[in-house]
């Protein structure tokens, strides 16, 4: 579980015709490229990664044989549910054994169901819990990227794919680490849909996204600069003159009092 927490920030929202997920990718130094935090699985399915990437390539191929072995069999795509059962009893096998240790990784699984065209996003850990949600956030920081969604989620099921990308994107915002920014090189978005295979947007394809984003972080900043407009200086008396004012009063009201007695 501490792998997942310590790994690179994944998020993944669905509506009601596509399933989105964005990932933040880590270089090891400025010589390297970044590593690919987003796997294809099939044409419906695709998985985003938060831990160790070997163990995560591990199950991506076990994923790959199983979607395989179904469609051969059975001459269609493998339904999401069925895979995500197997690979919930292949993580929680190992933590019973002690011939291997647990897969030190967790999954954001996209998929479609390819009977009814709904969107499903699941997500396992490495006990062994298998959840579907509506939108959800794993990785190191991702818990900025969960408050933005639960804010939201409830809007996710009328957007459409490119609504549901700046969406992901702004979820991953919170989630970059110091003074680094979201760009092109280390953020990476794909998503499955009803009538669309697996597409995954990367460097100049996701810079449009990138832009579009931007115009609405500046729409939104300059909101918040305006301010109310100041009140003119001769609206408001000056302290001593308020006091006297004030003075002036009491001395009407006790006027009055004193006559009587």
């Amino acid at each position: 579980m501490e792998s997942v927490k310590q790994g690179s920030a994944c998020v993944g929202l669905r509506s009601g015709s596509f399933c989105v997920l964005g990932a933040l990718k880590r270089s090891v130094s400025e010589l390297s490229w970044h590593q690919k935090k987003i796997l294809e699985i099939d044409d419906h399915i695709c998985m985003g990664i938060a831990g160790l990437t070997a163990d995560a390539r591990s199950l991506a191929k076990y994923m790959r044989n199983e979607c395989l072995n179904h469609k051969y069999v059975y001459g269609s795509p493998i339904p999401p549910h069925e895979l995500m059962n197997d690979l919930a009893d292949k993580h929680q096998r190992t933590t019973q054994t002690y011939v291997r240790r647990p897969f030190g990784v967790g999954l954001l699984v996209a998929s479609i169901d390819p009977r009814t065209g709904t969107p499903r996003l699941y997500q396992t850990c490495p006990s062994g819990n298998l959840l579907e949600f509506y939108a959800s956030a794993i990785g190191a920081r991702s818990q900025s990227a969960r408050t933005y969604l639960e804010k939201h989620y409830e809007s996710f099921a009328t957007s459409s794919k490119d609504e549901l990308i700046v969406h992901a994107l702004q979820a991953l915002v919170g989630c970059v680490t110091g003074d680094d920014e979201l760009t092109k090189e280390n953020a990476s978005i794909a998503y499955v849909g009803k009538d669309d295979t697996y597409v995954l947007l990367e460097g100049d394809a996701l810079q449009p996204y990138l832009d579009r984003l931007e115009v609405r972080a500046n729409a939104r900043g300059d909101d918040n600069d305006e301010e109310i407009a100041p009140v003119a200086e001769g609206d408001v008396p000056p302290p001593a003159a308020a006091a006297a004012d004030v003075a002036a009063d009491e001395e009407k009201e006790e006027g009055p009092q004193d006559m009587e007695t």
